[in-house]
Protein backbone atom coordinates (compact mmCIF):
# COMPACT_ATOMS: atom_id res chain seq x y z
CA UNK A 1 0.00 0.00 0.00
CA UNK A 2 1.66 3.20 -0.79
CA UNK A 3 0.69 6.45 0.42
CA UNK A 4 0.35 9.44 -1.65
CA UNK A 5 0.21 13.03 -0.48
CA UNK A 6 -1.79 15.31 -3.30
CA UNK A 7 -1.33 18.93 -2.16
CA UNK A 8 -3.54 20.84 -4.10
CA UNK A 9 -6.10 18.29 -3.97
CA UNK A 10 -9.00 20.96 -4.68
CA UNK A 11 -7.52 22.42 -7.74
CA UNK A 12 -8.24 21.86 -11.47
CA UNK A 13 -5.64 19.43 -11.59
CA UNK A 14 -5.32 17.83 -7.87
CA UNK A 15 -8.78 17.21 -7.71
CA UNK A 16 -8.48 14.89 -11.06
CA UNK A 17 -5.28 13.64 -9.77
CA UNK A 18 -7.34 12.72 -7.07
CA UNK A 19 -10.01 11.51 -8.20
CA UNK A 20 -8.38 8.80 -10.43
CA UNK A 21 -5.86 7.59 -8.03
CA UNK A 22 -8.04 7.09 -5.46
CA UNK A 23 -9.60 4.85 -7.44
CA UNK A 24 -6.35 2.38 -7.33
CA UNK A 25 -7.02 0.43 -4.39
CA UNK A 26 -3.20 -0.31 -3.60
CA UNK A 27 -2.63 3.64 -2.72
CA UNK A 28 -3.74 5.46 0.31
CA UNK A 29 -4.51 8.73 -0.88
CA UNK A 30 -3.91 11.65 2.01
CA UNK A 31 -5.44 14.97 0.13
CA UNK A 32 -4.23 18.35 1.24
CA UNK A 33 -7.16 21.19 1.19
CA UNK A 34 -6.56 24.85 2.49
CA UNK A 35 -9.92 27.37 1.87
CA UNK A 36 -11.91 25.03 -0.95
CA UNK A 37 -13.92 22.16 1.00
CA UNK A 38 -13.27 19.09 0.70
CA UNK A 39 -15.47 16.96 -1.80
CA UNK A 40 -16.80 13.78 -1.83
CA UNK A 41 -14.18 10.55 -3.34
CA UNK A 42 -13.79 6.86 -2.22
CA UNK A 43 -13.04 5.27 1.07
CA UNK A 44 -9.42 5.24 0.56
CA UNK A 45 -9.18 8.89 0.61
CA UNK A 46 -8.06 11.05 3.99
CA UNK A 47 -8.51 14.70 3.94
CA UNK A 48 -5.71 17.15 5.57
CA UNK A 49 -6.24 20.97 6.12
CA UNK A 50 -3.02 22.62 5.83
CA UNK A 51 -1.26 25.80 4.93
CA UNK A 52 1.48 24.99 2.89
CA UNK A 53 3.09 28.24 3.57
CA UNK A 54 3.57 27.18 7.25
CA UNK A 55 6.56 24.21 7.85
CA UNK A 56 5.43 22.93 10.68
CA UNK A 57 1.75 21.95 8.47
CA UNK A 58 4.42 20.54 5.65
CA UNK A 59 7.06 18.61 8.33
CA UNK A 60 3.43 16.86 9.77
CA UNK A 61 1.94 15.87 6.68
CA UNK A 62 4.58 14.56 4.66
CA UNK A 63 5.43 12.74 7.46
CA UNK A 64 5.24 8.74 6.85
CA UNK A 65 4.76 9.37 2.91
CA UNK A 66 6.12 7.32 0.28
CA UNK A 67 4.95 10.19 -2.96
CA UNK A 68 4.06 13.67 -2.69
CA UNK A 69 3.02 14.98 -5.75
CA UNK A 70 2.95 18.54 -5.85
CA UNK A 71 0.31 20.34 -7.53
CA UNK A 72 -0.54 23.52 -5.17
CA UNK A 73 -0.20 26.64 -6.17
CA UNK A 74 -1.03 30.68 -6.40
CA UNK A 75 -2.16 30.58 -9.69
CA UNK A 76 -4.62 33.12 -11.76
CA UNK A 77 -5.51 34.14 -15.65
CA UNK A 78 -3.68 36.10 -17.99
CA UNK A 79 -5.24 38.79 -16.78
CA UNK A 80 -3.09 38.94 -13.83
CA UNK A 81 0.07 37.87 -15.10
CA UNK A 82 -0.17 41.10 -17.46
CA UNK A 83 -1.60 43.60 -14.14
CA UNK A 84 0.24 41.65 -11.00
CA UNK A 85 2.87 39.43 -12.26
CA UNK A 86 4.04 39.54 -8.49
CA UNK A 87 1.27 37.48 -7.58
CA UNK A 88 2.67 34.42 -8.72
CA UNK A 89 6.22 34.85 -6.70
CA UNK A 90 6.24 34.80 -2.87
CA UNK A 91 3.85 31.69 -1.64
CA UNK A 92 4.96 29.51 -4.23
CA UNK A 93 8.42 29.89 -3.77
CA UNK A 94 7.67 29.43 0.00
CA UNK A 95 5.68 26.39 -0.01
CA UNK A 96 7.58 24.56 -2.45
CA UNK A 97 10.82 25.23 -0.45
CA UNK A 98 9.04 23.62 2.66
CA UNK A 99 7.82 20.64 1.00
CA UNK A 100 10.84 19.68 -0.64
CA UNK A 101 13.35 20.25 2.56
CA UNK A 102 10.30 18.51 4.60
CA UNK A 103 10.31 15.29 1.71
CA UNK A 104 14.14 14.88 2.24
CA UNK A 105 13.72 15.23 6.11
CA UNK A 106 11.33 12.81 6.16
CA UNK A 107 12.61 10.38 3.74
CA UNK A 108 9.88 10.92 1.06
CA UNK A 109 10.45 8.28 -1.46
CA UNK A 110 9.26 10.41 -5.18
CA UNK A 111 8.59 13.78 -5.33
CA UNK A 112 6.41 14.67 -8.77
CA UNK A 113 6.28 18.24 -9.63
CA UNK A 114 4.15 19.99 -12.38
CA UNK A 115 6.29 23.16 -13.69
CA UNK A 116 5.18 24.58 -16.95
CA UNK A 117 6.30 26.29 -20.08
CA UNK A 118 6.70 29.58 -19.73
CA UNK A 119 10.55 29.60 -19.43
CA UNK A 120 10.95 28.91 -22.64
CA UNK A 121 11.04 31.26 -25.30
CA UNK A 122 8.47 31.94 -28.14
CA UNK A 123 9.03 29.98 -30.77
CA UNK A 124 6.95 28.68 -33.75
CA UNK A 125 9.27 25.37 -33.48
CA UNK A 126 8.05 22.79 -31.17
CA UNK A 127 10.20 23.10 -27.95
CA UNK A 128 12.14 19.86 -26.35
CA UNK A 129 13.26 20.38 -22.38
CA UNK A 130 17.10 21.33 -23.66
CA UNK A 131 16.00 24.21 -25.38
CA UNK A 132 15.61 26.23 -22.07
CA UNK A 133 17.77 29.38 -22.59
CA UNK A 134 16.93 31.62 -19.48
CA UNK A 135 16.19 34.29 -21.58
CA UNK A 136 12.56 34.26 -20.10
CA UNK A 137 9.76 36.53 -21.63
CA UNK A 138 8.69 39.66 -19.72
CA UNK A 139 4.94 39.29 -18.83
CA UNK A 140 6.48 35.55 -17.62
CA UNK A 141 9.25 37.10 -15.79
CA UNK A 142 7.88 36.45 -12.13
CA UNK A 143 6.36 32.99 -12.70
CA UNK A 144 9.17 31.73 -15.10
CA UNK A 145 11.75 32.31 -12.73
CA UNK A 146 9.90 31.10 -9.49
CA UNK A 147 9.74 27.80 -11.38
CA UNK A 148 13.42 27.90 -12.35
CA UNK A 149 14.43 28.24 -8.77
CA UNK A 150 11.91 25.08 -7.80
CA UNK A 151 13.23 22.90 -10.33
CA UNK A 152 17.26 23.66 -9.42
CA UNK A 153 16.31 23.18 -5.11
CA UNK A 154 14.54 19.73 -6.44
CA UNK A 155 17.53 19.25 -8.19
CA UNK A 156 19.80 20.03 -5.28
CA UNK A 157 17.90 17.75 -3.16
CA UNK A 158 17.67 15.06 -5.36
CA UNK A 159 21.52 15.00 -5.61
CA UNK A 160 21.32 13.85 -1.58
CA UNK A 161 19.87 10.51 -2.88
CA UNK A 162 16.94 10.02 -0.81
CA UNK A 163 14.03 11.40 -2.90
CA UNK A 164 13.56 10.69 -6.30
CA UNK A 165 12.53 13.86 -8.02
CA UNK A 166 9.80 14.26 -11.52
CA UNK A 167 9.25 17.74 -12.73
CA UNK A 168 6.57 17.85 -15.44
CA UNK A 169 6.92 20.94 -17.96
CA UNK A 170 3.01 20.62 -19.32
CA UNK A 171 1.63 22.73 -21.89
CA UNK A 172 -2.19 24.59 -21.22
CA UNK A 173 -4.08 21.80 -20.15
CA UNK A 174 -8.00 21.92 -20.18
CA UNK A 175 -10.80 20.14 -19.25
CA UNK A 176 -13.34 19.61 -15.87
CA UNK A 177 -12.88 21.01 -12.88
CA UNK A 178 -10.80 24.02 -14.33
CA UNK A 179 -11.58 28.02 -13.90
CA UNK A 180 -14.09 28.75 -15.92
CA UNK A 181 -14.64 32.12 -13.72
CA UNK A 182 -13.74 34.88 -16.32
CA UNK A 183 -11.08 36.96 -13.93
CA UNK A 184 -9.07 33.80 -12.88
CA UNK A 185 -9.34 31.68 -15.95
CA UNK A 186 -6.70 30.99 -18.33
CA UNK A 187 -7.56 31.43 -22.60
CA UNK A 188 -9.24 27.86 -22.77
CA UNK A 189 -11.36 28.31 -20.08
CA UNK A 190 -12.16 31.42 -20.63
CA UNK A 191 -13.19 30.96 -24.15
CA UNK A 192 -15.52 27.93 -23.09
CA UNK A 193 -17.46 30.31 -20.60
CA UNK A 194 -17.42 32.79 -23.35
CA UNK A 195 -19.17 30.93 -26.23
CA UNK A 196 -21.67 29.21 -23.81
CA UNK A 197 -22.86 32.38 -22.52
CA UNK A 198 -22.72 34.11 -25.68
CA UNK A 199 -26.16 34.69 -27.99
CA UNK A 200 -24.76 36.40 -31.28
CA UNK A 201 -20.91 37.23 -31.19
CA UNK A 202 -17.74 35.66 -29.26
CA UNK A 203 -15.10 38.64 -28.39
CA UNK A 204 -11.63 37.32 -28.43
CA UNK A 205 -8.97 40.11 -27.00
CA UNK A 206 -5.78 39.91 -29.47
CA UNK A 207 -5.62 39.07 -33.30
CA UNK A 208 -5.97 35.14 -32.55
CA UNK A 209 -2.34 34.61 -34.00
CA UNK A 210 -0.66 32.92 -31.01
CA UNK A 211 -0.04 29.51 -30.87
CA UNK A 212 -0.51 26.84 -28.13
CA UNK A 213 -0.34 23.18 -27.28
CA UNK A 214 -2.76 22.51 -25.52
CA UNK A 215 -3.64 19.23 -23.37
CA UNK A 216 -6.43 17.40 -21.99
CA UNK A 217 -6.46 16.69 -18.50
CA UNK A 218 -6.91 13.12 -18.62
CA UNK A 219 -3.71 12.88 -20.36
CA UNK A 220 -1.27 14.49 -17.55
CA UNK A 221 -2.72 12.62 -15.33
CA UNK A 222 -2.02 9.33 -17.31
CA UNK A 223 1.46 10.69 -17.36
CA UNK A 224 1.86 11.14 -13.21
CA UNK A 225 0.66 7.31 -13.19
CA UNK A 226 3.51 6.64 -15.42
CA UNK A 227 6.16 8.83 -13.75
CA UNK A 228 5.39 6.79 -10.28
CA UNK A 229 5.80 3.33 -11.80
CA UNK A 230 8.70 4.21 -14.43
CA UNK A 231 10.98 6.86 -13.37
CA UNK A 232 14.47 5.07 -13.08
CA UNK A 233 16.73 8.18 -12.16
CA UNK A 234 16.56 10.34 -9.42
CA UNK A 235 15.98 13.46 -11.32
CA UNK A 236 13.97 13.64 -14.50
CA UNK A 237 12.41 16.86 -16.29
CA UNK A 238 9.53 15.75 -18.90
CA UNK A 239 8.02 17.92 -21.30
CA UNK A 240 3.97 17.09 -21.35
CA UNK A 241 1.70 18.15 -24.24
CA UNK A 242 0.01 17.37 -27.51
CA UNK A 243 2.69 18.35 -29.47
CA UNK A 244 0.38 20.30 -31.46
CA UNK A 245 0.18 23.92 -32.75
CA UNK A 246 -2.91 25.22 -32.33
CA UNK A 247 -3.51 29.12 -33.00
CA UNK A 248 -5.98 30.54 -30.54
CA UNK A 249 -8.15 31.60 -33.72
CA UNK A 250 -8.32 28.08 -34.78
CA UNK A 251 -8.96 27.26 -30.88
CA UNK A 252 -11.63 29.44 -31.30
CA UNK A 253 -13.61 28.58 -34.48
CA UNK A 254 -13.35 24.70 -33.26
CA UNK A 255 -14.88 25.62 -29.85
CA UNK A 256 -17.50 27.70 -31.15
CA UNK A 257 -18.12 24.93 -34.65
CA UNK A 258 -18.49 21.98 -31.53
CA UNK A 259 -20.96 24.00 -29.32
CA UNK A 260 -23.00 24.56 -32.71
CA UNK A 261 -23.93 27.78 -31.59
CA UNK A 262 -24.16 30.35 -35.03
CA UNK A 263 -21.46 32.61 -33.03
CA UNK A 264 -19.52 35.45 -35.13
CA UNK A 265 -16.06 35.59 -33.61
CA UNK A 266 -15.00 39.91 -33.06
CA UNK A 267 -11.08 39.58 -32.39
CA UNK A 268 -9.92 42.88 -30.63
CA UNK A 269 -6.48 43.96 -31.23
CA UNK A 270 -6.52 46.70 -28.67
CA UNK A 271 -7.02 44.12 -26.12
CA UNK A 272 -4.03 43.05 -23.81
CA UNK A 273 -2.86 39.59 -24.91
CA UNK A 274 0.87 37.78 -24.19
CA UNK A 275 2.78 37.57 -27.75
CA UNK A 276 3.77 34.12 -26.70
CA UNK A 277 4.48 31.09 -29.09
CA UNK A 278 4.41 27.49 -28.03
CA UNK A 279 4.29 23.54 -28.62
CA UNK A 280 6.10 21.29 -27.05
CA UNK A 281 8.76 18.13 -28.68
CA UNK A 282 7.67 15.10 -25.96
CA UNK A 283 9.69 12.64 -27.65
CA UNK A 284 12.10 12.55 -24.30
CA UNK A 285 8.67 10.97 -22.36
CA UNK A 286 8.05 8.58 -25.14
CA UNK A 287 11.34 7.32 -25.02
CA UNK A 288 11.53 6.78 -21.47
CA UNK A 289 8.11 6.29 -19.79
CA UNK A 290 6.28 5.38 -23.08
CA UNK A 291 4.04 7.78 -22.34
CA UNK A 292 1.76 10.05 -25.24
CA UNK A 293 -1.55 11.97 -25.54
CA UNK A 294 -4.23 9.97 -26.34
CA UNK A 295 -7.27 12.77 -26.35
CA UNK A 296 -7.49 14.55 -30.02
CA UNK A 297 -8.21 18.18 -29.20
CA UNK A 298 -11.88 17.59 -30.67
CA UNK A 299 -12.77 15.01 -28.04
CA UNK A 300 -11.35 16.86 -25.60
CA UNK A 301 -13.24 19.98 -26.52
CA UNK A 302 -16.32 18.22 -26.96
CA UNK A 303 -15.98 16.33 -23.21
CA UNK A 304 -15.55 19.68 -21.41
CA UNK A 305 -18.45 21.16 -23.30
CA UNK A 306 -20.67 18.51 -21.97
CA UNK A 307 -19.07 18.50 -18.51
CA UNK A 308 -19.59 22.37 -18.76
CA UNK A 309 -23.22 21.48 -19.66
CA UNK A 310 -23.91 19.46 -16.33
CA UNK A 311 -22.45 22.05 -14.10
CA UNK A 312 -24.08 25.07 -15.97
CA UNK A 313 -23.12 28.66 -14.38
CA UNK A 314 -23.78 27.88 -11.00
CA UNK A 315 -22.70 30.42 -9.19
CA UNK A 316 -22.21 28.12 -5.72
CA UNK A 317 -19.97 25.77 -7.61
CA UNK A 318 -17.86 28.94 -9.00
CA UNK A 319 -17.67 30.09 -5.60
CA UNK A 320 -16.25 27.40 -3.90
CA UNK A 321 -13.48 27.65 -7.14
CA UNK A 322 -11.93 30.65 -5.92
Amino acid sequence: MKKILICGATGFIGKNVTLELSKNKHYEIHAVRFKRNAYKTSKNVIWHKADLRNPKSVNDITKNIDIVIQLAATTSGSKDIVSMPYVHVTDNAIMNSYILRSCFENKVKHFIFTSCTVMYPSSKKATSENHFTGKIIEKYKGVGETKVYIEKIAKFFSSLGITKHTIIRHSNIYGPHDKYDLDKSHVFGATITKVMNAKNKLDVWGDGSEIRDFLYVDDLVSFIKISINKQKSFYEIYNCGSGKAISIKKLCNLIVKLSKKPLKISFDKNKPTIPFDMHLNCKKAKKDLGWQPKVPIEDGINKTIKWWKKKAWNDTYYKQQR
